[in-house]
């Protein structure tokens, strides 16, 4: 870890004197892109954060959203793209630990989780390797701690080769009461650590992730990664549970980037005020700890408390019936952030010079511009297969089979649907869930691909007839300080945030992972986004036929276009990206409603892989569907903004779109168990089971 020459000044000019070797270190990972976002923050006063449901936006641990009366939910993703590189299993693992603590730090209990998750392509064996580290982590630590994944998505594109991606998003719930902030509040109150002990590892996870990855990166940034244990983790969650029942706690902060350095120094400055602190006090694993491995080791599951202290004995006491360690490491003054080790003072500087004085990074940004059409003749079994069966768009039985998604017993939809739905009784609603991100929509057109994945995401919620609430964001890019890359991330940035402002979902919170950069060159620019919708009632119209209904698709083709399709990935070509609707927000609400319909038996998302795909994953044993469409490019375009609907009252729907959307009959659902298209002259037909076995590459490979 050094600091930067530039950033040296700076600090030595407000300092009046040389950094600390405690202090360089401090400041090289609280001003590093991973915790400072010196090249993404002046682009995110794009995003539109306010709205009468939101009550904690962007800038905490997690944002807080009202669902009803009462009733609230903390939203919150984070990345852990770098680390999962190196190590997959520990690096996801750790992602899902870090993101469950910044919902605890809210005061919530977290009750689901989704993962968004990126690689090369999936018949490279080093694709494989990362994909079954990660799942396996994600599983075996979200399992172990007892909250559910139910949601997420899984892509391969070839530019992920050098540098996964995993995004993982939490939803927790809590009510007014149980808000906790991570602003502190009074001084004279302590400041506690509660958790595991502190060990090594970790150290300089955030410059790590504020780099690109090198070719020895496996190898030489290893100790970089965080442990998990997620054992501890589950009794955190109920410790952490118990101090908010009891309102032991003023304000909290999870232990993630830079470790005790960053909670400690974010909740002080957030709250305008300074803290002693004499690191010697905190619990230790290793023998011979220095003052800055105890500052900036990134050990997981910690937290740190701001406590009044006639309540320090009660909290030490929780600590105790949870088997955690506990430590009064200093309290809250209204000077500098001041640590000490065995009498030297280590680190004195003002707390919110060190938050948030780091200069903003001046980059240039290149447009991209989209390609002409040049469509292949193709043979339409042969596009059909490539398309169903590619890795991208089959199955992912595989991966989300592994996930327990009923603990909690509030899953009432579950993974493999459009978007989750979670019973929240007390409030008589439910939450449907959404999360991820196209990469070809976003390589192929960066602003128009970003706001197709909002709008996607919203119709995912849609399907299940539910209208959005909120989303947060994680914004992954390469390596900013080369134009393109820069231009291609501010165009999905614009894109996500002008979608998600004519959707009316307001973006309260997220994060930035730039320095995606590897030998390989860098990753598409990822928008990955997780939105939260809610409807009356958790029941949900499901996506598979039922039989004996009429087709529709609702919603417009945009001009039958397929760039970043599918189809194009697989049979060669190039085209515009499509044209989305005009009025997206009423479109969603049109959906919603006839998703609710009595007469509505199913109701599928159009999108990656068109009506192919669509089609292919509402198909049954016992239901099929004879379908007649103009062109091959109806079949393939992927336009967002799109359904199927099997309805026994096609007038309903009409009358629910007229005015907002197209409706197109297509044909009519059956209980043949089989998938008979016409496609201009051409036609082809499978039963259930072959349908099934295209869509299930993942399991077949990887089993």
């Amino acid at each position: 870890m050094s600091l930067s020459e530039p950033d040296r000044e700076l600090v030595v000019a407000e300092l009046d004197r040389e950094p600390t070797a405690a202090e360089a270190a401090l400041f090289e990972n609280l001003w590093s892109e991973h915790c400072a976002y010196r090249s993404s923050r002046p682009l995110l006063s794009a995003f539109e954060s306010e709205g009468e449901q939101v009550v904690v936006g962007p800038g905490d641990d997690a944002a807080v959203v009202e669902v009803a009366d009462g009733t609230y939910i903390t939203m919150g993703i984070e990345s852990h793209n770098h680390p999962s590189f190196v190590d997959p299993y520990d690096g996801a693992a750790t992602g899902v630990g870090g993101i469950v603590r910044d919902t605890l730090s809210m005061g919530a209990y977290p009750i689901a989780l989704a993962d968004s998750l990126y690689f090369g392509d999936f018949d490279r064996e080093h694709s494989r390797y990362l994909l079954e580290g990660v799942v396996e982590g994600i599983s075996d630590y979200g399992n172990s701690i007892g909250v559910p994944t139910v949601a997420g998505s899984t892509a391969f594109h070839p530019d992920y080769e050098g540098n996964p991606l995993v995004n993982v998003s939490c939803v927790g719930l809590l009510d007014e009461e149980r808000l906790v902030t991570a602003d502190a509040t009074e001084p004279g109150n302590k400041l506690v650590l509660v958790g595991n002990a502190t060990g090594r590892d970790g150290l300089g996870g955030a410059s790590f992730a504020s780099e690109d990855l090198s070719e020895d990166a496996e190898t030489e940034d290893r100790p970089a990664v965080q442990v998990g244990d997620p054992y501890t983790e589950k009794l955190l969650i109920e410790a952490n549970e118990a101090l908010v029942e009891r309102d032991l706690v003023e304000a909290a902060r999870d232990l993630g980037a830079a470790g005790l350095g960053g909670a400690s120094s974010e909740m002080i400055a957030k709250g305008g005020l300074g803290a002693e602190i004499e690191l010697e006090r905190v619990h230790q694993r290793e023998p011979n700890m220095n003052a800055l491995e105890i500052l900036l080791a990134e050990s997981q599951e910690r937290m740190c408390y701001e406590v009044r202290p006639e309540n320090v004995d009660a909290v030490e006491q929780v600590a105790e019936k949870y088997d955690l360690g506990c430590s009064v490491i200093g309290e809250v003054t209204e000077g500098n952030y001041v640590c000490t080790f065995e009498g030297e003072t280590v680190v004195d500087v003002e707390a919110e010079f060190l938050g948030d004085g780091a200069p903003m990074n001046d980059l240039d940004a290149e447009e991209q511009p989209q390609p002409d059409r040049d469509l292949p003749e193709t043979d339409l079994r042969e596009a059909f297969e490539a398309v169903v069966g590619n890795p991208n768009t089959a199955s992912k039985r595989w991966v989300y089979r592994q996930y327990d998604h009923e603990v909690q017993v509030r899953t009432a939809t579950g993974p493999g649907d459009d978007s989750a739905v979670l019973a929240l009784r007390d409030a008589e609603k439910g939450l449907a869930i959404s999360a991820g991100a196209d990469p070809r929509w976003t390589d192929a057109a960066p602003y128009d691909g970003a706001r197709a994945v909002a709008l996607e995401n919203a119709t995912n919620l849609a399907v299940k007839g539910a209208t959005p609430l909120a989303a947060v964001d994680c914004l992954n890019g390469g390596n900013p300080e080369k134009p393109d890359v820069y231009g291609g991330f501010k165009a999905v940035v614009d894109g996500l945030a002008d979608m998600c402002a004519e959707l009316d979902a307001p973006v309260v919170g997220g994060n930035v992972s730039l320095y995606n950069d590897s030998p390989s060159g860098p990753i598409p620019p990822t928008p990955t986004l997780a939105m939260t919708g809610t409807k009356d009632g958790y029941d949900a119209t499901p996506a598979a036929l039922s039989g004996g209904g009429t087709l529709l698709v609702v919603g417009d083709s945009g001009g039958d276009r397929l760039g970043g399709s599918e189809y194009l990935a697989q049979m060669g070509g190039s085209d515009r990206f499509p044209a989305l609707p005009e009025n997206p927000r009423e479109v969603v609400e049109a959906l919603a409603e006839v998703a609710d319909f009595d007469s509505t038996t199913a109701t599928h998302d159009v999108s990656h892989g068109g009506l192919a795909v669509a089609l292919a994953e509402m198909v049954t044993e016992e239901a099929g569907a004879s379908v007649e469409l103009d062109s091959l490019e109806l079949l393939f375009a992927e336009t967002p903004g799109r359904a199927v609907v099997e309805t026994d009252d096609p007038e309903a729907v009409r009358e629910a779109f007229d005015g907002v959307a197209p409706v197109a009959e297509i044909g009519a659902s059956d209980d043949s168990g089989a998938l008979d298209l016409d496609v201009g002259e051409d036609s082809l037909a499978y039963d259930a089971d072959e349908v099934a076995a295209l869509r299930d590459v993942l399991a077949r490979e990887l089993d």
